[in-house]
């Protein structure tokens, strides 16, 4: 038999299902801002749209969607993370399936987003399958919270993350060019950077990290060796005990012809 290697992508998609709690108390949400680049980007108003929103996860950005007006159906294929999102919304409409096979008819949506979950999905299906379910005019949308690493803390804070785990801790630096690898063909696509910043306490910050599947499949006594090396670390920058994350949400909007 062979085994899941430590880092493979399906092991890592599937960590988040025994720390959804610890993910939805302490990851970051998305600016206003954003939801204005989408709109800008697609065309269109979010209010009153009908959208899909895959990998739901346990509802950050779905809850961002519904108080812009949207209408909006929520995928999500985990079992632990789906028992989290109907915790947060209970009343939010959820079908568990993956973005490879979504179970919608042809040109259901008007909008299918993927906020943090895109790399979770092979492009040759999820790419052919979002825009059969978009309807014509319609957008794809995916994002995702980089840390801006020019901000020298950010950028010390990666290489420590690198060094211990052998990779980065933000969807192996997830970037716009790579979005549509291995799909069947590019769409036509637009690409912005929304950048942002939140306050929390040193034990979020530090959550935060620990909540990344890099270090939930690294295993609780190696990532509690690592959180309590980095609290030093982030206590000389951050002496208060509050950390400034500083982001830069990658947006990219395609659309269906």
């Amino acid at each position: 038999m062979t085994s899941t290697p430590p880092n493979s992508l399906a092991r890592r998609a599937h960590s988040f299902n025994s720390a959804a709690a610890q993910y939805a108390a302490n990851r970051p949400s998305y600016p206003p801002a954003l939801f204005e680049a989408v709109e800008n980007l697609a065309g269109s108003t979010l209010t009153g749209a009908r959208v899909v929103d895959v990998g739901a996860g346990t509802g950050i950005a779905t809850t961002l969607l519904r108080e812009r007006g949207a209408h909006v159906v929520a995928v999500e294929p985990g079992e632990g993370m789906a028992a989290q999102f109907r915790r947060t919304l209970p009343d939010a409409p959820l079908v568990r399936a993956d973005g490879n096979a979504l179970p919608f008819a042809d040109a259901y949506a008007d909008v299918v987003t993927y906020a943090q979950a895109w790399h979770w999905t092979d492009p040759a299906c999820s790419l052919p399958e979002a825009m059969r379910v978009l309807r014509p005019g319609g957008a794809l949308a995916l994002w995702w919270n980089m840390d801006a690493e020019d901000v020298p803390w950010l950028a010390a804070q990666a290489e420590r993350v690198e060094r211990y785990v052998g990779i980065g801790k933000k969807n192996g630096g997830f970037r716009a060019e790579a979005a549509f690898a291995g799909a069947p063909y590019v769409p036509r696509f637009a690409h912005r950077q929304v950048r942002w910043s939140r306050t929390v306490p040193l034990d979020t910050h530090l959550a935060n990290i620990g909540s990344h599947s890099v270090f939930l499949v690294l295993g609780e006594e190696k990532t509690t060796a690592f959180l309590a090396e980095e609290r030093g670390h982030l206590l000389e920058t951050f002496p208060d005990g509050l950390v400034e994350e500083v982001y830069n949400v990658d947006v990219i909007v395609a659309t269906r012809s």
